[in-house]
């Protein structure tokens, strides 16, 4: 492949007429119907009537021609009445060929039987003779071949067309937008652009950083963005409102880069170091690595999408488009030209303080950017990939802004599926069930069961408030008195928390992290939560009986979950089934029904014999109070009702019950149908604490 440029000239014979020229931007590797087609958009002369002669030569391009080698300037000539009927002999030819072609590949798929005899007719068939019973049958196995490379050279010629279309509608939008743009020497495109710039430099402001900096809590922030990452998920098990601030003074700044349709949506670009390669964000979305998101998810129709950093700015919408001939016929503030030339003013002003280094590094990742920004217009749309409309704001404000997803119903998902990181919480009951199983075999008295949990809980709150990465609390006398007491049943909920008790020198006991301390943010506050409601319940006489009790051993874990919708980034799916009290699953359209799906992990089957449902830490009006689950054996192709549910009720917040499932059915899938809320009226809502599923997987 070579990027050319051709000069093309057209007219200025001894007819009089005033000679027109073109430049054409080619690459030689689309051939030479893709040029007869940029120049056809350039000159209306129709691609079979073109007569290409370079002008060094006099020699005339065709098919043959090194389109490499050739100077660049052109000369389209008008051709003589005996060439334009030779032209259109040859295309009538070409079509004819086209046709039979066709039809041999037809005559190759199918064969024609006589129903009778089970003859199969040909060419050699008396047509006169035969019944009149016939029947079309799909070729021998040993045509496949034939049938799939016939198959793909129609796709690749479908392919061609297409790309042929599109690079004919581009240059059709640039010819329009000649006529449309605003003859202001692109002032209006710098007065939008520029004073970003200004902003983005104040964060590299060492005071404002440092200021900033003060302000935040690094160590906590570092501990949530590891779990998250952890969970393959992006949200915060508690609710948090971050203003825009404009000035680091007030916000921590990071070396990144911001982008945003003007005046429209500001995302962001981070550099994955390793790769050379700039990767989308959206914090208010939780959506990583989908630049599509805003045109296929949102039907957003972009103008321009501006990159700003301290390093300069950048076109990179067509990172975001897929439909680059449409977005161009919007850009009319000013011509493309100009717009390159005002980026480029921008950017190298600011780089004029670079070292040589410096400045040669950065050109080398902004060469390596644009080879990337110039196929990824080209590139084809994933369709198996469904992208959300937005999903932060409510459903008012988003509908106002048309950026509803194009498909918002019951019938289908508007998020991901997504896996569940939940082993831990499965391990931390299990061995909190084998505790409650201890005391209970051994009749300890209720006080002293208190007790116990009390200091659990005490312990766990030090190694909260310890640095993540060095997790350590110390036993004081009376709760090393305990563990030892209930050594084996504690050592196992250490465990299940990538948590250790030793013994140093002095006699003491302390429990320390071992191995990832991630693991052990993951599971802490499973685990307090976990002992904060055995507590409550012992203290308020509500211990449940055998079978009923929490927690319970057996607990489904790791498995996938899809559900009609989800509210980022504080109402993630899988929020449902992370052990976290203060999580919950929200719908934001769900009052009136909506469904979650659960799938086993590796297509395990296993028959429920009960689960729980909690009530999330506000609104009551969005609990559920009318449900189906059903089981599916095919992965969910189908579905059997297990268990129906109307008319429940939870009395408070952080409420649990306990549902039997008396139905027992073989399923690797499970499916809750919510049928409606407490309270639908004037409330779209829907919300779910926890979800906990109870069986033998198999």
């Amino acid at each position: 492949m070579v990027a050319r440029r051709f000069v093309v000239r057209q007219g200025g014979g001894g007819g009089g007429e005033e000679e027109e020229e073109h430049e054409v931007e080619y690459d030689t590797e689309h051939g030479l119907d893709i040029l007869r087609l940029q120049i056809f958009s350039l000159t209306s002369v129709p691609p079979e009537l073109q007569k290409i002669v370079v002008e060094a030569d006099g020699s005339v391009v065709g098919d043959g021609t090194d389109l490499e080698a050739i100077s660049e300037g052109l000369r389209l000539v008008a051709i003589t009445g005996e060439e334009e009927e030779e032209a259109a002999a040859a295309a009538a030819a070409e079509a004819a060929r086209a046709q039979e072609k066709l039809d041999e590949e037809l005559a190759r798929m199918i064969q024609i039987v006589v129903e009778a005899d089970g003859s199969r007719v040909d060419g050699g068939t008396d047509m006169e003779s035969i019944c009149e019973g016939l029947r079309v049958v799909a070729i021998s196995e040993g045509d496949g071949e034939d049938i799939a490379a016939a198959e793909a050279a129609r796709v690749q010629e479908k392919s061609d067309e297409e790309f042929a279309r599109m690079l004919q509608a581009e240059e059709e939008a640039l010819l329009l937008q000649q006529y449309s743009i605003r003859n202001d020497g692109g002032e209006e495109f710098r007065e939008r652009v520029e004073p970003y710039m200004h902003q983005v430099l104040m964060y590299e402001d060492p005071m404002r950083q440092e200021a900033a900096r003060k302000t935040v809590p690094m160590d906590e922030l570092q501990e949530k963005a590891l779990v998250s990452l952890a969970k393959w998920c992006n949200y915060c098990s508690s609710t948090t409102r971050f203003p825009r601030y404009n000035d680091p003074y007030k916000k921590l700044g990071k070396d990144a880069v911001e982008n945003g349709p003007i005046a429209l949506h500001s995302t962001v670009e981070v550099l994955d170091m390793k790769l050379v390669w700039w990767m989308h964000l959206d914090p208010c979305e939780g959506v990583y690595d989908n630049p599509l998101l805003y045109e296929k998810g949102w039907n957003k129709k972009l103008d321009y999408v501006i990159a700003i950093s301290k390093d300069g700015v950048r076109d990179v919408t067509k990172r975001y488009t897929r439909k680059w001939h449409e977005v161009l016929s919007r850009r009319i503030i000013t011509s493309e030209d100009t717009v390159s030339a005002i980026l480029s003013s921008i950017t190298g002003k600011y780089r004029s303080g670079l070292s040589i280094d410096g400045l040669t590094a950065i050109e080398n990742r902004d060469k390596k950017e644009s080879e990337e920004l110039s196929k990824a217009a080209y590139l084809d749309v994933d369709t198996s990939i469904s992208l959300p409309g937005r999903q932060s704001g409510s459903v008012e404000w988003r509908k106002a802004r048309s950026e509803l997803s194009q498909v918002e119903s019951l019938a289908c998902s508007s998020c991901p599926a997504r896996k569940c990181v939940d082993a831990h919480v499965s391990k931390i009951y299990d061995a909190l069930s084998a505790l409650l199983s201890h005391f209970c075999d051994r009749d300890i008295p209720k006080e002293r069961v208190i007790e116990v949990f009390d200091s659990l809980k005490c312990l766990m709150q030090n190694l909260k408030d310890a640095k993540f990465k060095s997790r350590r609390a110390t036993l004081d006398k009376k709760t090393q008195l305990v563990f030892e007491e209930i050594f084996p049943s504690v050592e196992r909920l250490l465990c299940a928390m990538s948590l250790e008790a030793e013994l140093g020198t002095d006699g003491k006991c302390s429990v320390t992290t071992v191995g990832n301390a991630v693991h052990t943010s993951l599971a802490l506050p499973v685990a307090m939560d976990a002992v904060d409601e055995i507590l409550s319940n012992y203290k308020s006489n509500a211990v449940c009986t055998k079978g009923h009790q929490f927690p319970r051993g057996n607990r489904l874990c790791s498995g996938s979950v899809l559900a009609s919708g989800e509210q980022l980034p504080i109402g993630i799916a899988t929020a449902a089934f992370d052990g976290i009290r203060s999580s919950k699953w929200e719908e934001p359209d769900g009052a009136k029904g909506c469904w979650i799906i659960y799938r086993m992990l590796d297509g395990q089957t296993c028959e429920l014999d009960s689960y729980d449902l909690m009530s999330a830490n506000d609104v009551p009006e969005r609990d559920p109070m009318d449900w189906v689950l059903e089981g599916s054996a095919d992965g969910g192709s189908t579905w059997n009702t297990i268990d129906a549910r109307s008319s429940v009720i939870f009395d408070s917040r952080f409420y649990r019950k306990t549902f039997t499932v008396d139905k027992r059915y073989k399923a690797n899938a499970f499916r809750f149908r919510f049928l409606r809320v407490r309270e639908s009226n004037g409330n779209p809502r829907f919300q779910i604490g926890s979800i906990d599923l109870y069986g033998k997987s198999t």
